[in-house]
């Protein structure tokens, strides 16, 4: 997974151009090991405690450049993509940017695909920062994301942390984001989600309502193409589902248990 990933980046990287960090922290599947192997550019920071809160903070904490990418080790991207990102960042005004996201599921089951394909359609979706794996963020935008809490949806939180007009998907900019190969894996991310959602509105709860989906979006799908009702009826269902089984951590206050997709981190 960290080795598609690296491979990407460095396939196209001119010499000297990308600073590398990869902390690997919790991990079980030689992260360490693999990105090690690359040698230089790439530095690996170890954190013996799991935690993408603290792991985000080591890898800051070491950047030197003026503009800073954090990924999501199981996205595909290229350093033609971070120019991109970097470009868009020096624009007067802008603090984060994000890259087209490109949901890899040829090898999805068809209630998964159905699900993307309306997931693509919803306004936060396609305007938010969330979801594509992918932050750049100027120096300004550093400091303010310090003071972002710790909470297991961070994308989420790092987009609702700038106004609209601070941050931008840029075009051209494309991020490969697997998605799920059944609907059981599905669920656990979605259930992830749900759960990460409801804790950061505890926390920042006009910033979240900003970024929800209304029943007008959902009919505004429909409207444009009638014959997406089927993929919308797929899509309600499942959330339905994420809703009612997300009930037991939020209740419970289980905000670090963090299941995860493995089916689309797989070769």
């Amino acid at each position: 997974m960290i080795g598609r990933l690296l491979r990407g980046l460095l396939a196209d990287a001119r010499p000297g151009e990308l600073q590398i960090v990869v902390v690997p922290n919790g991990c079980t599947d030689d992260t360490e090991g693999v990105a090690g192997s690359f040698g230089d550019p790439v530095e690996v920071v170890s954190l013996a405690p799991a935690g993408k809160y603290a792991a985000l903070r080591a890898g800051d904490d070491r950047a030197t450049g003026a503009e800073v990418v954090y990924l999501d080790a199981d996205v595909e991207i290229g350093a033609g993509d971070l120019r991109r990102l970097a470009a868009a960042l020096r624009e007067p005004g802008v603090l984060a940017v994000a890259p087209e996201r490109v949901v890899a599921s040829d090898r999805s089951s068809w209630p998964v695909r159905w699900y993307y394909e309306i997931w693509q359609e919803l306004p936060a979706v396609r305007e938010g920062l969330f979801g594509r794996g992918v932050i750049g963020v100027s120096p300004e935008a550093r400091r303010r994301l310090r003071a972002v809490p710790d909470v297991m949806g961070d994308d989420l939180a790092a987009s609702v942390a700038f106004e609209p007009a601070e941050r931008r998907v840029v075009p051209g900019a494309r991020v490969t984001v697997h998605a799920p190969r059944t609907v059981s894996d599905l669920l656990r991310r979605r259930i992830r989600s749900v759960t990460a959602t409801t804790q950061l509105q505890r926390a920042l709860p006009a910033a979240v309502d900003s970024a929800r989906t209304t029943r007008a979006d959902l009919l505004g799908i429909v409207r444009r193409r009638p014959t997406a009702a089927p993929k919308l009826a797929v899509f309600l269902a499942v959330t339905l589902v994420t809703r009612w089984r997300a009930r037991r951590p939020i209740r419970s206050g289980d905000f670090t248990t963090w299941l995860r997709d493995e089916s689309s981190r797989a070769a």
